[in-house]
């Protein structure tokens, strides 16, 4: 029973899929606004079919383990209204934390990198996979088994919550009213896959926007003419597109940085799980240098034009810095 319910959810999601892709370019094309670029689209299900296959390999196992600690939970829990509730509140709470660790800790976002890789936004950007995370995801989700949840129900729950994470990747959708005070919507997650500054490392959720809220990382799309157009991809961007640099192209990255003749073991250890764009030179920016050197260049730009200072616009131009998340 429980397997046949995701079953159904995939057979009713993927036409949906297809029609809503379909939707938007039918739209966009009449708006004369190009939003799918092809190579990008065979990209995006080029690494969602490697995803899904280390899912679909790796899956016995993680089930395994979350069956374990469940057989062990310190509650039993019957399944009702307030259970799914729990369920879905529980789980996107805690994949909050792993999508937050995934863009702060450097291992982790050679993982995540290639979800944020594109530099456009469109629904196909959804299925633009961290091919890895599979083999680790699980570990967040073991409090859930713990507390009584069934492995197969959290496997579920995430599966149904995918869903949402899909439908917010795209900019045909502005704004969705009251939603947007406690909803990951398509303007929250537009700011997410910004490569300005001040949009870095924001809107963590998948689901709900309040753990953002709530733990200090949410920011709010603003209009283009406070602060400029939203630029999407990597503020360094991946030149080489072939099929094996972009999935290990930041491991690369890593692997240049331990292999440094003149750092120590502690520098090592920042290079791996500290903070992408952290150096142990100071040569490149972490995205919270990031927004501190752009709020410096707004306060620079009042002091020299006091007369404009309530029309200034800044658009994100760090001309000699590094992405945080790219050598």
């Amino acid at each position: 029973m429980e397997n046949l319910r995701e079953q159904w959810l995939i057979l009713i999601s993927t036409p949906v899929y297809v029609a809503i892709i379909l939707l938007e370019i039918l739209l966009t094309n009449l708006h004369l606004k190009k939003t799918y670029n092809w190579k990008e689209v065979g990209v995006n299900l080029y690494l969602m079919l490697l995803n899904s296959g280390i899912d679909l390999a790796f899956r016995i196992v993680y089930l395994a383990i979350l069956n374990y600690f469940y057989q062990h939970a310190i509650i039993t829990l019957s399944e009702g209204v307030m259970y799914w509730l729990a369920l879905l509140l529980a789980e996107d709470f805690l994949y909050y934390w792993l999508h937050r660790f995934d863009h702060h800790i450097r291992l982790f976002w050679a993982i995540h990198v290639t979800h944020h890789s594109s530099e456009e936004l469109n629904f196909t950007v959804g299925f633009r996979s961290s091919v890895f995370q599979p083999l680790y995801r699980f570990i967040y989700f073991i409090p859930l088994a713990w507390l009584g949840f069934s492995p197969v129900n959290i496997a579920f729950m995430y599966s149904a919550t995918q869903i949402w994470g899909i439908f917010v990747h795209t900019e045909l959708i502005k704004k969705m009213g009251w939603l947007e005070y406690f909803m990951v919507t398509p303007s929250h997650h537009r700011v997410h896959h910004a490569s300005n500054p001040k949009y870095l490392d924001m809107n963590m959720g998948m689901f709900l926007i309040i753990w953002d809220k709530m733990f200090g990382t949410f920011q709010a799309e603003l209009p283009e003419e406070q602060y400029g157009k939203i630029k999407y991809g990597l503020t360094t961007n991946i030149k080489d597109l072939n099929a094996v640099n972009l999935v290990f192209h930041e491991w690369k990255n890593i692997s240049a940085d331990l292999t440094k003749s003149d750092i120590t073991f502690k520098d090592k250890l920042g290079y791996v799980f500290g903070p992408p764009g952290w150096s142990h030179d100071g040569s490149r920016m972490t995205s919270q240098q990031m927004r501190n050197h752009e709020a410096g260049l707004v306060e620079k730009m009042k002091v020299e034009q006091p007369e404009n200072s309530s029309h200034l616009t800044l658009v994100p131009q760090l001309v000699g810095t590094q992405h945080p998340h790219e050598i």
